[in-house]
């Protein structure tokens, strides 16, 4: 049976959680004594500490391409296509610069130790199938950002499993927009074959693309509406490339 089949991997997605345990007293330390910087920092050093492992452990061949777009410093909200379980570890360990929590599915929140740790890293967690729910969730992840804290949302709200992308949910770019932040649109393609595609954890090839980013200081809410077709497109494309094994290609410049 599949469930006995993925015992190892459990097994090994546990063992790494005691690794975190160092960082867990400086992250709840700093957050008691509103020294937001310490915070990040530590914040950062996990997910730099889990992501890197669990791609190791998991056999996922990692490629990242525009690493150049890649922020020093936040606050960003990072925007991306959502193929599997595996895109949050990948982009632990794509972009190791600086902190970022995510947006996430509250059943992520129900697992043991893990959910503790979603919430940790300041991630905003939505309900599925409650728009107040969702929107209290956006506010949420706006006011981490306002404190300095990135975020990384999908707006497909749920996993393609597969390299077709589903639309985005209305609203989701509020998380940039608001508060003002540049917006870095994120491309992965591969996800779904290590975990998705065959029910159980197989070795895979996972690509990322990180566009430029895409300033949102000012925006009117007609630029707004605007905004998520654009960034749609663009993380579609790079997607497509990326599955068409073409990567290079996005960046290549038009012929004059």
């Amino acid at each position: 049976m599949v469930i006995f089949r993925n015992i190892p991997t459990v097994v090994k997605m546990y063992k790494s959680l005691p690794e975190l345990q160092q960082f867990r007293d400086a992250i709840d330390e700093a957050r008691a004594n509103g020294d937001l910087e310490r915070e990040r920092e530590n914040i950062k050093k996990a997910e730099n500490c889990w992501g890197p492992r669990i791609v190791r452990e998991f056999g996922i061949d990692l490629h990242v391409y525009g690493e150049e777009n890649i922020p020093s410093e936040g606050p960003v909200c990072y925007v991306s296509n959502h193929q599997g379980y595996c895109d949050i570890p990948c982009y632990f360990t794509a972009l190791r610069k600086i902190q970022f929590g995510f947006v996430a599915k509250d059943d992520l929140e129900k697992v043991p130790k893990y959910g503790d740790w979603i919430k940790r890293v300041r991630s905003s967690m939505i309900k599925r199938g409650d728009p107040r729910a969702s929107l209290k969730a956006i506010l949420e992840g706006i006011e981490y950002i306002e404190q300095g804290f990135s975020m990384l949302i999908f707006p497909e709200g749920t996993r393609a499993m597969c390299s077709t992308m589903g639309e985005f949910k209305k609203g989701a770019l509020k998380l940039a927009v608001k508060p003002g932040v540049p917006l870095i649109p994120l491309s992965i393609n591969g996800t779904y074959n290590v975990f998705e595609r065959n029910g159980m954890i197989k070795p895979a090839r996972v690509d990322i693309i990180v566009h430029p980013p895409i300033e949102t200081k000012g925006m009117t809410r007609r630029g707004e509406a605007e905004l998520a077709d654009e960034v749609y497109v663009i993380i579609k494309e790079g997607v497509e490339k990326l599955a068409a094994d073409n990567p290079e290609s996005i960046f290549e410049k038009p012929a004059k």
